[in-house]
């Protein structure tokens, strides 16, 4: 079968990651990168093209090719969001990639430029919004929804009925209880437990780890 032709946005290590998984993984093959000029500043990258956002329509026309935004969780997700609404005001259609060793067993596909990387677990009755990430190896439990303009990192636990609002950061090994609501522009640090709701733009951090006087051996568990 014949790959669509791909544009990635972006020079940077997911722009690469990116790279490597739709040519080895998709229905899609890369034929250039583009970025802001200001970053426009080798002729290649990963032996593509690399063209300048602000003419890449010119080259490489929205008729005939589609796009992927290949940029972090930078500024709470906003600067991907930036690019992902320029590129679709350019006319391009935005793909998302899930990978083969993805568990998707939501009916709902998810939305575009999603990046759902391997090992996740998305269980049945799960809504994903559009330009969410998804590193590896997160459970995204039954009934939660995550809105657009996500990224939620390595082994994350989501459980059921969760409703994660847009722009929040989730970091790697964070749990989120039962029918939990995470706030717009949350950032959850790595390691955090969430049992109760979280505030806008609220910032979670573990429990600050402390020296006891008493020994491991001098406790009954």
């Amino acid at each position: 079968m014949k790959k669509e032709p791909i544009i990635i946005f972006g020079t940077g290590d997911i722009a690469q990651l990116a790279h490597f998984y739709f040519e080895n993984d998709s229905n899609y093959n890369v034929v250039a990168f583009t970025v802001d000029p200001l970053y426009c500043t080798d002729t290649h990258f990963e032996q593509k093209p690399v063209v300048d956002f602000t003419s890449i329509e010119t080259h490489y026309p929205p008729t005939l090719y589609k796009m992927f935004i290949a940029l972090s969780y930078a500024q709470m997700n906003t600067l991907r969001e930036t690019k992902y609404n320029e590129a679709i005001a350019k006319g391009y259609s935005l793909v998302s990639y899930i990978s083969s060793r993805c568990t998707f067993l939501s009916t709902t596909p998810p939305g575009n430029n999603c990046f759902i990387l391997e090992d996740n677990t998305i269980q049945p009755f799960v809504h994903i919004g559009h330009n969410v990430t998804l590193w590896s190896g997160n459970h995204i439990g039954h009934h939660s929804v995550v809105e657009s303009h996500n990224f939620i990192s390595s082994h994350v636990v989501v459980s059921g009925h969760c409703h994660i609002a847009s722009h929040c950061f989730i970091g790697v090994n964070a749990s989120i209880a039962h029918r939990i609501h995470i706030a717009e522009y949350s950032l959850i640090g790595a390691g955090c437990t969430i049992a109760k709701n979280t505030s806008l733009n609220g910032v979670y951090v573990p429990a600050r780890t402390i020296q006891l006087e008493k020994t491991s051996n001098q406790f009954s568990l």
